[in-house]
């Protein structure tokens, strides 16, 4: 039976990121990571299969890949259990978790931890963190604007801190296929996020409209400053459908190079997004945001929040995930302090 009063630097645990369309699994011993894998499945899989049957077949083949890799460094390594954040939380995922809501620190995300053990996954017991919602509890018409979720940006959040890469108060902008921003406040807690398509939306742009054919099949290694102006400026004056159509204006006219082209469209999705959050003061004169995304992405956003004058925080992709694990580790070492793993937690003999 592992020995669950061991210090921090000695706790060995299986930690999992699940996002919609890819998993990340991680051995770790203290900050030393004994094991990685990562495969291209998540909750989409699910939702296109209307069962979780393959999702969780594949993500114990995960788990017992990187339990066997960790053995092969170290003997004396074993995990005391598996925490997880992400869309596994959700109803395509493991388990649904109920939101904790907003304002949650380490101690309101810790106390909505879901603890059970799923025999088909691995005979450790599975730690899943709960996600926050954001925005009134009763919503009605007036101020559905106002809700927003997250899972897994909630656990990314708690690292940063715990690791000094965030000094609230702040705002944490993460560019994935979902652009989030989220308002940390200075006693350390999420009191508000806004989530938009954008990321997802510009993909599809890029593989499944006319503008494919106005676009590089590859992501840029930067941007234009002036077209991504040019792109800003053009969705506050027409709006963000007659910008985009602009793009393909922009290839017909042959007036610049297809990088060009994309930096016009992503100052577009910027405006359309920045602009908002600055009139209902998610973005404040002297607050700190502290950006995580594809580098051209971050850049970008970072040059348009230059504009108006915030300072800005660019991440990189070793920073965001030593903050995730550390995040996933705070949820940890809460559910011990709290005495919710122990020793004497019946274990299923395992296969690994």
């Amino acid at each position: 039976m592992p020995d669950l009063e061991n210090s921090p630097n000695d706790l060995c645990a299986i930690y999992v990121d699940m996002g919609t369309t890819n998993t990340r699994v991680w051995v770790r011993r203290g900050d030393e990571v004994l094991a990685f894998a990562a495969r291209q499945f998540g909750v989409r899989d699910a939702a296109q299969a209307g069962s979780t049957t393959a999702l969780r077949s594949a993500l114990g083949k995960l788990i017992s890949e990187v339990r066997i890799e960790a053995r092969n460094k170290s003997k004396t390594c074993e995990p005391i259990c598996i925490v997880a954040a992400g869309m596994i939380s959700s109803s395509l995922g493991m388990a649904e978790v109920p939101y904790v809501q907003a304002p949650a620190g380490l101690p309101e995300i810790s106390a909505g931890v879901f603890c059970d053990q799923f025999a088909d996954l691995s005979e450790l017991p599975l730690l899943l963190a709960p996600g926050v919602r954001c925005g009134p509890k009763d919503a009605g018409t007036g101020s559905f604007d106002q809700i927003d979720v997250m899972r897994g940006e909630e656990t990314l959040c708690l690292g940063l801190q715990a690791l000094g890469l965030v000094d609230s108060p702040a705002v944490l902008l993460t560019l994935g296929s979902h652009w989030k921003a989220i308002t940390i406040s200075g006693a350390g807690q999420i009191t508000n996020s806004s989530t938009s398509l954008a990321g997802e939306m510009i993909q599809a742009i890029k593989g499944e409209t006319i503008l494919a054919s106005a676009l590089s099949h590859e992501w840029p290694r930067g941007f234009s400053p002036d077209w991504l102006l040019a792109g800003m400026a053009e969705q506050r004056r027409a709006g963000l459908p007659r910008a985009l159509f602009c793009v393909r204006l922009l290839k017909l006219e042959q007036q610049c190079p297809p990088d060009h082209r994309f930096a016009f469209l992503l100052g577009a999705f910027i405006a359309a997004d920045l602009d908002p959050l600055v009139t209902r003061g998610v973005f404040q004169r002297g607050m700190k945001v502290v950006i995580t995304g594809h580098p051209v992405t971050a850049a970008a956003w970072a040059f348009a929040l230059e504009q108006i004058s915030l300072p800005t925080v660019l991440l990189t992709e070793q920073e965001v995930e030593a903050a995730f694990l550390a995040g996933l580790e705070q949820l940890l070492l809460a559910q011990i302090a709290h005495g919710t793993l122990s020793a004497t937690v019946p274990l299923i003999e395992s296969t690994v």
